[in-house]
């Protein structure tokens, strides 16, 4: 059977909140078997909230989850990880209210759960299954899952700025067939120089720097070691889609469509998706009849 996944040991890791500006203590714990990513505020009496649609309480600049008045944000990087490498189980203690940006990519996250190891499971894993399209849109917006054997995302953004046309705005990606890890996982987020003054002065932003954002001037690109991936841009949201769709509470087995999407349609499909219990099903599988097979290399390589 294909089994659940936790980690092997505690890790711990530092870093500074892309909004607070102010630096964050972060230790991913092992879980139990069905306890799900769940994450514990240390800094509020380690009051608990589950990574999953039903607590999203925010998704405009970032995905924030929230439970009792006790909020998480920016959770989207680290849920991609964690998407990517199969772990179904893991506390993430934090002493603030957002975790840590890293380098604006989820790598730093895949080298922190592979530093700390993947351990299997005696308990067969859940997979999300879309057995009919779901579809939501929001003006020239939409977003939309499909029945597909295997997990697909394909999208096209439409940014206005001379470098993001020159990357390439559309891809599609059948993790069948390409490595989350080599292919996505270095993606990073990315913004306007002119939008930070902005945003600092309504206390956002004020923990980015070129050190976890590429930053874009008018016409450029002012990062000095430039762009990890010739269509970083885009593959970065789908670095950001592949965390939000981990929300659903198990690996999506399905093909993601989206055009011009962000985390507030995310959320909206998300929460479309349950409001149609008719659509989906929670499922299991055999090794041999799993249509899992684009995790295996990622997987295999963690372990």
């Amino acid at each position: 059977m294909i089994k659940q996944r936790t980690i092997k040991k505690a890790i711990k890791a530092r870093g500074i909140g892309i909004h607070s500006g102010v630096m964050i203590n972060m230790t991913l714990i092992p879980a139990e078997i069905d306890h799900g990513v769940v994450f514990r505020r240390l800094d509020v009496g380690g009051k608990l909230i589950r990574a999953h649609n039903a607590f999203v309480n925010e998704a405009i600049l970032s995905t924030s989850i929230e439970n009792k008045g006790v909020k998480i944000s920016t959770i989207e990087h680290l849920m991609s990880a964690f998407s990517a490498l199969g772990i179904d189980n893991v506390l993430v203690e934090l002493d603030s209210f957002e975790v840590p940006i890293m380098d604006g990519s989820s790598a730093p996250f895949i080298f922190l759960v592979q530093s700390a190891g993947i351990e299997e499971q005696d308990a067969h894993k859940n997979f999300f299954v879309i057995n009919d399209t779901i579809r939501v849109e929001n003006n020239d917006s939409w977003a939309q899952v499909t029945p597909y054997d295997g997990f697909k995302v394909t999208l096209e953004i439409d940014f206005n700025h001379k470098k993001v046309k020159e990357s390439g705005q559309n891809l599609s990606i059948d993790f069948a067939q390409k490595s989350y890890l080599k292919e996505i996982s270095r993606a990073r987020t990315f913004g306007y120089m002119r939008d930070v003054k902005s945003m600092q002065e309504n206390n956002l932003a004020l923990g980015a720097s070129m050190d976890n954002a590429i930053a874009l001037s008018d016409d450029d690109v002012l990062n000095e070691d430039g762009m990890r991936y010739e269509n970083e841009f885009v593959k970065h949201k789908i670095l950001d889609i592949v965390g939000d769709l981990y929300l659903l509470g198990a690996n999506l087995i399905g093909h993601y469509e989206g055009y011009k999407t962000g985390h507030l349609l995310n959320d909206q499909l998300l929460s479309t998706i349950f409001e149609r219990p008719d659509t989906w099903s929670i499922e299991t599988f055999e090794s041999e009849d799993s249509p899992i097979l684009f995790y295996s290399e990622d997987w295999q390589n963690s372990l």
